[in-house]
């Protein structure tokens, strides 16, 4: 059976309390490109959320971000430990940062913070 590689809005954080409890009770790992948080899941699923300020840039650019972290979530949620809820915060400089790189600073802090499974 194939692997399937849909990242539905039911995998999303979506309400701003839902990013306020995994920022405040919640452990975080911060790299030069991106700060990934992490949360024991309190509903029993893993969820993702991402966080694009307007310090990175005009709306093409955050957008432009966002989308490229949530294609690397996506790639790798097989990977993940449940239940988990995961926030990842892009910083300025990964806007002018290359897929491989988002990818490859993604995978290092989700070992950090023991995201993946082993």
């Amino acid at each position: 059976m194939p692997l399937k590689l849909q990242f539905p809005r039911a995998k999303r954080l979506i309400l701003p309390a839902e990013f306020k409890r995994v920022r405040e009770e919640g452990t975080a790992a911060r790299g030069n490109l991106i700060t990934i948080g992490r949360l024991p899941a309190p509903d029993g699923q893993w969820r993702a959320g991402f966080v694009t300020s307007r310090r990175i840039g005009n709306a093409v650019v955050r957008n432009r971000v966002r989308r490229r972290l949530r294609d690397i979530t996506r790639r790798h949620q097989h990977e993940i430990v449940s239940p988990t809820w995961l926030v990842t915060v892009a910083r300025p400089a990964a806007a002018r940062a290359s897929c491989a790189d988002l990818e490859h600073e993604w995978l290092r802090l989700a070992k950090r913070t023991s995201i993946l499974a082993p």
